[in-house]
């Protein structure tokens, strides 16, 4: 069952964290928000790390995805889940995927 699961090689891993970016910039946009206004929401020094994230570089430190949840409006559950799906799709898989229950 586990051992169907395979990690992703660093292209498929690139191309998950990439269309989690145009995801996030799609929430950004949602709410009219520049990637400046996000930033100083966050409160993060560099607004530039909006960027980076929306083009597939870096990740969302776990420790704040609840932050980032509460800042593009979305619910904190549904916003994790869907985080983990791009950056931790075996554990996604594990935890979530209906073939396995």
């Amino acid at each position: 069952m586990l051992a169907d699961v395979q990690k992703a090689s660093p292209e498929e891993a690139k191309e998950q964290r990439a269309a989690l970016g145009s995801w996030l910039k799609e929430l950004r946009e949602r709410q009219n928000m520049s990637q400046r206004e996000l930033a100083e929401k966050l409160s993060l020094d560099y607004y530039t790390f909006i960027s980076q994230l929306e083009n597939g570089r870096g990740r969302i430190p776990v420790h704040r995805y609840g932050e980032w949840a509460d800042a593009l409006g979305e619910d904190k559950r549904n916003f994790v889940r869907k985080v983990l799906s791009y950056y931790e799709p075996t554990t996604y898989k594990i935890l979530f995927d209906q073939a396995e229950t």
